[in-house]
């Protein structure tokens, strides 16, 4: 039997943390679902929601996928037309840049209070979590390397104490996502990830907080810095 890696290092609350707030359980699926597909790019800008086959999809009745969709839609990721149809939303840079603002501000601080805790054993998950993303990116599997990287900064907001306020950050993230996933099959962009998660680590772990600080900003700036070029290679994206 298989066993998918992530689960191993799972624990309760990273498990909630993909889970969205607010909704039933059936819409819950939903909207992972479709959310998933859609910050994975399977589903591209201007992709037709049909939802009586997303309703056939998935065994359920119209109730929930409309719930679903409702909220994809308060988080930007999709447009409805009223007796219509509901299409994928193109990246918005700007709502992007917002979230990324908000980002590094809550990660400088859990980093800070990482650093200053003197409690190198709550680094223990995202060291576990890094180790995954490091075989995942020698295997060139962009998605679970997706997967873990958002797990191992918020694996550093739980250590921290702050996963409601990581969560929220999540609800906003489905643009600045897209651009990351985009900007991942560049050449030697996981490696700088890696490369990034173990210098964070080692800072914080030595309780050199400027260090630590300097390598996040450099780590959180890379993908917004590169707009112009992945407009330029992904126009319909946008």
């Amino acid at each position: 039997m298989t066993i998918n890696p992530l689960h191993s290092v799972l624990t309760g609350t990273q498990e909630d943390l993909l889970r969205p707030a607010g909704l039933a359980p059936a819409a819950a699926r939903v909207y992972q679902g479709i959310r998933a597909r859609i910050i994975l790019l399977e589903l591209e800008p201007h992709s037709n929601l049909v939802r009586g086959e997303i309703a056939d999809s998935f065994g359920l009745s119209q109730s929930p996928i409309r719930e679903a969709i409702n909220r994809l839609e308060q988080e930007g990721l999709v447009l409805s037309y009223p007796q219509s149809r509901t299409v994928v939303s193109r990246i918005d840079v700007d709502h992007a840049r917002e979230t990324q603002f908000l980002r590094v501000a809550l990660e400088l601080e859990v980093v800070r209070a990482l650093t200053l805790s003197g409690q190198p054993e709550l680094l223990g998950p995202a060291r576990r979590i890094l180790a995954l993303q490091k075989m995942a990116g020698e295997d060139r599997d962009i998605n679970e390397f997706t997967s873990l990287d958002r797990l191992f900064h918020f694996s550093l907001a739980e250590a921290a104490g702050v996963v409601s306020l990581y969560q929220h950050l999540v609800t906003r993230s489905g643009h600045i996502d897209r651009l990351r996933r985009l900007n991942l099959p560049d050449p030697g962009k996981m490696a700088s990830v890696i490369r990034h998660h173990e210098a964070i680590l080692a800072a914080i772990g030595t309780g050199n907080l400027e260090e630590a600080q300097g390598v996040l900003r450099e780590h959180l700036s890379g993908t917004l810095a590169a707009v112009a070029q992945i407009r330029e290679q992904f126009p319909q994206y946008f």
